[in-house]
């Protein structure tokens, strides 16, 4: 069987990246296995997880339902490239203050989620939080950390929409 293989270049936690990458092939291989980028985890491989999420162009996406010639011309952002000269993102931080950590598996997917929502810049409710991060699932059931995380991030930054 041939495959069909096409350029994808973009922009992947600063730095251009140009890869041939077969036509069916997801932008979690792609960033994982090409890129060596494993913050991005693969847990249920249809979308239902986030473990698995970036951010495409502001906009998360769960990268194992998405091509990867989808994201030609576009810039994605991991877990890699959240963090400035070897420091953690004040969302990172408050992940670990809020104990918001228990086996670790779903945490890329869902700070990037958090970091998404952080950058909007708007200030919402628990409940609003929570239906947010709603496309991400945590297996040990650390939701109310998680949540506090977020909520007290965006208490501190108020309305400027800095996620870090």
């Amino acid at each position: 069987m041939n495959k069909e293989m096409r350029l994808v270049q973009c922009v992947v936690n600063g730095t251009e990246v140009a890869e041939y990458v077969d036509v069916r092939e997801s932008l979690l291989d792609m960033l994982r296995n090409r890129l060596g980028l494993t913050s991005v985890k693969k847990g249920c491989e249809v979308g239902e997880c986030g473990a698995c999420t970036v951010i495409v162009d502001g906009e998360t996406v769960d990268s194992c339902i998405y091509l990867a010639v989808w994201a030609d011309g576009k810039n994605i952002r991991t877990l890699e490239g959240l963090e400035k000269d070897g420091a953690l993102t004040r969302i990172q931080e408050a992940f670990i203050e809020e104990g918001a950590i228990q086996c670790g598996f779903c945490t890329p997917g869902f700070v990037m989620s958090a970091t998404a929502l952080l950058e909007r810049g708007e200030t919402l409710s628990r409940e609003a939080i929570r239906r947010e991060m709603s496309g991400n699932l945590c297996r040990c059931t650390g939701y109310q950390n998680i949540i506090n995380a977020v909520e007290k991030v965006m208490k501190e930054q108020g309305n400027h929409g800095e996620a870090e």
